[in-house]
């Protein structure tokens, strides 16, 4: 971040790292205006500029790398990684992309939690902006089905707010009722709200756009306040 001559992102994600970016030239943009921000960021390194996205989490999770490489991809940009040993094509010659990666939501909410990812688990997001839904419930099925641990990203915003009840009667048909369910908003930032719900009371939980929801497996338990999915030791060796 501190050799980057601007820095592009979304508005919200810009404010929470302010100390970092102050006296850089900053892009800001709002919600749904992803590729403009990609864009501008692609022609400012085509000229020389040095240029930080900005996301939240971790850059190739649900976040903006996917949309680096696809939009050079689409206008026949040459790309060379930073570290890349490739002399078909000399670094100088292309636009050198670096992916720095950071803490996914999964990774910070679970931490919070307890251990409730030690196990398989499915990542899904309900957003259906840019996946039609009937394709998410696919997936939910088959995870549910396949009795994954799954992470449910982007839960509800003001303008979805039918996606989680749906996914939680798809999810009654495959798990107990009683199956925790981690609910996990703002990790690791301000205003960090952690809990545990039964999956039968999660339509009632209170869940926006920065909350990561946790669905159990039929194996995950609720311990003291964590909420734990166990490995498989305590059947294989004496503990």
């Amino acid at each position: 971040m501190s050799s980057a001559d601007v820095v592009v992102g979304y508005s919200l994600y810009l404010d929470l790292i302010h100390p970092l970016v102050d006296g850089k030239k900053i892009i800001r943009t709002g919600m749904t205006r992803e590729v403009e921000r990609v864009e501008a960021a692609i022609d400012l390194a085509l000229v020389g500029k040095s240029c930080a996205i900005v996301s939240s989490g971790d850059p190739g999770i649900y976040a903006m790398a996917g949309l680096v490489f696809e939009t050079c991809k689409l206008k026949d940009i040459a790309v060379a990684s930073t570290s890349s040993t490739n002399t078909t094509l000399g670094v100088s010659e292309a636009l050198q992309v670096e992916v720095v990666p950071g803490i996914p939501a999964l990774c910070a909410g679970a931490a919070l939690l307890g251990a409730p990812l030690t196990h398989d688990f499915a990542a899904i997001s309900l957003s259906d902006l840019l996946t039609p839904w009937e394709l998410i419930e696919q997936r939910i099925e088959a995870a549910a089905g396949a009795d994954f641990v799954i992470v449910l990203y982007n839960p509800k915003s003001k303008k979805r707010t039918w996606q989680l009840e749906k996914a939680q009667k798809i999810l009654l048909k495959y798990r107990d009722k009683h199956t925790p369910v981690g609910i996990v908003a703002r990790a690791m930032r301000e205003q960090q709200h952690v809990h545990v719900v039964s999956l039968e009371n999660l339509h009632t939980a209170d869940v926006d756009m920065q909350t990561t929801v946790f669905i159990g497996s039929s194996a995950s338990i609720q311990y003291l306040e964590f909420m734990v999915t166990p490995r498989g030791y305590s059947k294989k060796y004496d503990i």
